[in-house]
């Protein structure tokens, strides 16, 4: 298993939908910033958004595992191999990521509870 680099290229605001359904003073998200770089491995990093990270875990896991365009890009998606780019699921700030394989091997550092 590799170590995925998850960097945060973009946060989002649809203005229009938050004027119509969000809170009031809703902003682009507040958790999130544009060149954030994380590294996952078998668990969330730390400081990344719990809810971005329910909806990128499974390219996260398929990419260090050695996924690439033959195997869930289909040729349709990315260009590039070792390269998905995806966005939590929030529909009024989303945020878009880069998930890229590296050739860092992952390691547990951590006691896993049995």
């Amino acid at each position: 298993m590799k170590k995925v680099k998850i960097t945060v290229l973009k946060t989002t605001f649809d203005k229009g939908l938050a004027e119509e359904y969000g809170a009031e003073g809703l902003t682009a998200c507040p958790m999130m910033k544009e060149g954030q770089v994380f590294y996952a491995d078998y668990a969330k990093p730390e400081g990344l958004c719990d809810e971005a990270w329910k909806a990128i875990y499974q390219y996260v896991f398929a990419l260090a595992h050695g996924a690439g365009n033959d195997v869930f890009y289909y040729g349709d998606w990315i260009r590039k191999p070792g390269v998905a780019i995806c966005s939590c699921n929030d529909g009024l700030r989303p945020v878009i990521f880069k998930l890229e394989a590296t050739d860092d091997t992952a390691r547990i550092d951590y006691e896993p509870v049995r």
